[in-house]
């Protein structure tokens, strides 16, 4: 219960800020990946949706340097992988909206850029509530260790999110006034 109210109202407060299009500069996002030395090949972001942070020009940069781009599909049974995807591909609209590339091709990302509703200054993130990307980073992580960044506007982000176990911590989240972790 807490954690929709959480959710309800951050909600509300950022699709009333939506407007400033506020930003995070893909060229400081480099910087600290490079200055941290956090090396990876390929990068998992996604569509932004619900006024989310947008990560596409992030997504670009990355893509220009030869980092190989993926976004999330959703499945049967609420499941999500990651797909290889291009700037210059097409896209479809899966059951909630949210575009989706259409590759067949699976990745496992080094790096996976996470969106947010909120979070603390602890790396915890509070998400829709449907588990997706928490799943997602259960499966993986029995696979590869992986880098977890959230990306968000400041303004979402509170004193203590409530935590459940199946909660993933993040490693890093990046807000276009702050990196935390």
């Amino acid at each position: 219960m807490i954690k929709s109210k959480l959710r309800s109202r951050i909600l509300k407060i950022r699709k009333k800020n939506h407007y400033k299009n506020l930003k995070i500069d893909p060229l400081t996002i480099n910087s600290f990946l490079n200055k941290n030395n956090l090396k990876f090949k390929s990068l998992g972001g996604y569509y932004p949706y619900n006024y989310e942070i947008d990560d596409i020009e992030i997504l670009n940069f990355f893509e220009k340097k030869k980092i190989k781009i993926s976004l999330p599909i959703i499945k049967k049974k609420n499941q999500m992988d990651f797909f290889e995807h291009s700037i210059k591909q097409p896209f479809e609209i899966n059951k909630y909206g949210i575009l989706e590339p259409i590759s067949l091709k699976k990745i496992y990302p080094d790096l996976l850029f996470i969106p947010l509703v909120a979070f603390d200054k602890n790396l915890n993130r509070l998400g829709y509530g449907g588990g997706f990307y928490d799943r997602y980073l259960e499966k993986i992580e029995k696979i590869k260790k992986i880098i977890k960044i959230g990306l968000a506007f400041s303004f979402q982000k509170v004193k203590k999110i409530p935590i459940s176990n199946h909660d993933r911590k993040l490693d890093y989240i990046i807000t276009e006034k702050e990196i935390i972790g």
